[in-house]
């Protein structure tokens, strides 16, 4: 598997992503410049996290109407986002929903449990359902909202592929994640806690093959 995480201006994430894919997993990962618009060879393209042009506007919204989203949109593998990854797949409407800020109206930086959930995307197998990892958390807009009629179709189309067990910034039904098809999109790093290896190294051995 050859994966590319795309760099922003104000990506800061990046480089943690390329060791934790390389490093911990032993895949061949490496740092992709977002004005290069060619994703061919990737299995997987990685949008991580960070403050994407300083976060002006909104968290997410400068990057999502960089050239490089029409590629994702159209790109035939694996797509993750995480945390200002997953603003940018919402602002870009790759993902529903939007992320706001923080019910407290402050920064979190903290460790936290969430709990994989039954998803139709392959991202989250049916073996996982259920179980609880302890991922960090570090952002200021990370609050899932949605109008209801799109929150119900997030539930009843198993788009939920994170919950936070306990609510940690106001987010709706407590979403910490989202997964469609073969993108998916959450707040809390993954590539920041050895659970994030457990579980990536159960997504390669069973839902990456699908």
């Amino acid at each position: 598997m050859k994966i590319g995480v795309v760099t922003f201006p104000g990506s800061n994430c990046d480089r943690d992503c390329v060791h934790f894919f390389s490093q911990e997993l032993g895949l061949k990962t490496q740092l992709h410049w977002y004005q290069d618009l060619n994703l061919k060879g990737y299995d997987l393209v990685i949008l991580p996290g960070g403050f994407s042009y300083g976060d002006y506007l909104r968290s997410g919204a400068i990057a999502a109407v960089a050239p490089i989203l029409n590629e994702i949109k159209k790109f035939s593998g694996w797509v993750l986002g995480i945390c200002n990854g997953f603003q940018i797949l919402t602002e870009a409407k790759i993902l529903p929903g939007a992320l706001t800020h923080n019910s407290c109206h402050h920064f979190l930086c903290q460790s936290v449990e969430i709990e994989a959930q039954k998803s139709g995307s392959p991202w989250m197998t049916e073996e996982l359902n259920g179980h609880r990892y302890r991922f960090p958390i570090a952002h200021a807009d990370g609050r899932f909202v949605a109008a209801p009629e799109i929150l119900k179709s997030i539930e009843g189309e198993g788009q939920v592929a994170w919950r936070y067990t306990q609510d940690i910034n106001g987010s709706m039904n407590r979403i910490a994640g989202l997964a469609k098809g073969r993108v998916l999109g959450m707040m809390p790093h993954p590539e920041r806690h050895p659970d994030g290896q457990l579980w990536l190294k159960h997504w390669l051995d069973h839902g990456a093959q699908k």
